[in-house]
């Protein structure tokens, strides 16, 4: 690992860059869709207590299984069996929401409640652009996303490891990861997790930069816990479980189900299940450290039985994602919904139909966290520079959506229709949209609005060729929040540390 001392510094382009537009994170203020009624959202939740307390969830760790029986869960041959009156209760230790801090405190967002959180892809081992095509992800990449999602208005995190960097030996890869984040942004982190002992070195790292006190009172760190369906809790998922919650950090507990493989191939039957697994989770993770802050995850896409490949965007994990949105509300849990998922391997109309048809019923179920909102293509194997910055002009287009109608007197503009512009006139110059035109509408600026003559004109460029240029010009433009030389310093050297030791 180089010895490089990162620093803040201008940027070498211009006195004047690019400046992004502050965002505010979004709030939901539309009605949620949900498609069960009280008494099938009932019935729902009584089959997962079934599944819990007659079909129950393996945990295949020694010291889970001692937490479990402490807690006087029955436990036979590391499958744990849950009464679902002590589902509820602890269920009910669990913060409805809570505040997820970054490095700099106005970039603090909260996660639960009414409002929304994007962050990027994360896990891809592969990335793609126009220039190179697809390759290992490599130290350099995973700096360059970690860049743009600081600098994207609508992305609200830095995410995790948006991109595998192959070129760092694996003993000591999580430490360049967990550094690039820490250095190159003051977003909200979610850090390096896989293991146990991976986590404590992220968790160390983050003491380092922010002092033990603070992370001990702050939510910092952001783990996702996949359960290994059909349910069963694997020693290297649980923990980074019992390390974040120890250090009261956030635990998303996400059951990983392809139906048809992992889960039934009906939609009911899959839903419950998945319900049954985040349960156990959230309820294992408050047996660990009562009051730790969880998000009720849920990753489902459908198996193509023809080929064993995953779908997404298929219509059937749009159903199941209703449903499961409704059982989290209904636990009063904030709620991870899907992302701009996509099975195409490059930026086409399978890619973009795909992505939103992931995305868009996400924002119909009053999210509350969205991973993998940037970047994701070929089912999550790679993540894209076109693809990451074209989902961020989505990204802003959904903020927008989420604003709902604003009911603001100015809004009828009834002066202007009554009194200024005649039957069969027109409202192009009017005072209403004067005062206006520079921000009523969302304009995508990766989008082409021109007429087809204006367009050949300009060189038939397309939305891909427009999103390659327009990453490179961020990248170009980027300047790296200031860090404190003496706390480099102390990252540097816990690193150099644990380099050995591994």
């Amino acid at each position: 690992m180089s010895r490089k001392r990162m620093r803040s510094r201008p940027s070498p382009h211009g006195p004047n860059p690019e400046k992004v537009a502050k965002i505010t994170q979004p709030k939901w203020s539309l009605p949620p869709y949900e498609i069960a009624s009280t008494e099938q959202l009932q019935l729902l939740h009584d089959k997962s207590m079934q599944i819990l307390e007659e079909g129950g969830i393996a945990f295949y760790d020694d010291e889970a299984v001692r937490i479990l029986e402490q807690h006087h869960v029955k436990v036979i041959d590391q499958v744990a069996y849950f009464d679902r009156a002590q589902v509820m209760e602890y269920l009910a230790k669990a913060p409805s929401q809570f505040v997820w801090a970054g490095r700099n405190p106005e970039h603090n967002v909260v996660v639960g409640g009414d409002h929304v959180v994007f962050a990027p892809v994360a896990g891809p081992p592969f990335v793609r652009d126009m220039d190179r095509g697809r390759r290992d992800g490599t130290l350099q990449d995973l700096e360059n996303f970690i860049k743009l999602s600081q600098m994207s208005p609508y992305l609200h995190t830095l995410g995790a490891e948006i991109i595998v960097p192959a070129d760092v030996p694996f003993a000591y890869r999580h430490l360049a990861t967990m550094y690039a984040l820490l250095a190159f942004g003051d977003k909200p982190v979610m850090g390096v997790y896989h293991t146990g002992p991976i986590a404590a070195d992220s968790l160390a790292l983050a003491k380092a930069l922010y002092g033990e006190e603070t992370l001990r009172q702050n939510h910092i760190l952001h783990c996702v816990v996949n359960v290994s369906s059909p349910r069963r809790l694997d020693d290297r998922m649980l923990g980074m479980l019992i390390e974040f919650a120890r250090h009261n950090q956030i635990v998303d507990v996400t059951p990983f189900i392809l139906s048809g493989a992992m889960g039934p191939v009906s939609i009911l039957g899959t839903v419950a299940q998945l319900n049954a697994e985040a349960l156990a989770g959230i309820v294992f993770t408050q047996m660990v450290n009562p009051g730790t802050p969880c998000v009720y995850g849920s990753f489902q896409a459908v198996l193509d039985l023809q080929s064993g490949a995953p779908v997404f965007g298929a219509p059937e994990s749009q159903l199941a994602l209703y449903l499961s949105g409704q059982l989290a509300r209904m636990y009063n849990l904030p709620f991870r919904a899907a992302g701009a998922y996509a099975s195409s391997k490059i930026i086409d109309a399978q890619g973009a139909y795909e992505s939103v048809m992931a995305m868009f019923p996400s924002m119909l179920v009053r999210p509350n966290f969205i991973l993998h909102a940037a970047g994701w293509l070929e089912s999550g194997l790679t993540v894209g520079y076109e693809k990451f910055v074209l989902d961020c002009e989505l990204l802003g287009m959904y903020h927008r959506y989420l604003q709902n109608v604003s009911w603001e007197a100015d809004e009828w503009a009834l002066d202007t229709i009554i009194h200024e512009v005649p039957p069969g006139g027109h409202h192009l110059g009017s005072s209403h949209t004067m005062r206006h035109y520079r921000t009523a509408f969302y304009r995508a600026e990766l989008f082409d609005y021109d007429s087809a003559e204006a367009w050949e004109a300009n060189g038939s460029i397309d939305a891909m060729q427009r999103a390659n240029q327009k990453y490179k010009q961020l990248l170009r433009q980027y300047e790296q929040p200031a860090l404190d030389p003496a706390t480099d310093e102390a990252l540097h050297d816990f690193m150099e540390r644990r380099k050995q030791e591994l």
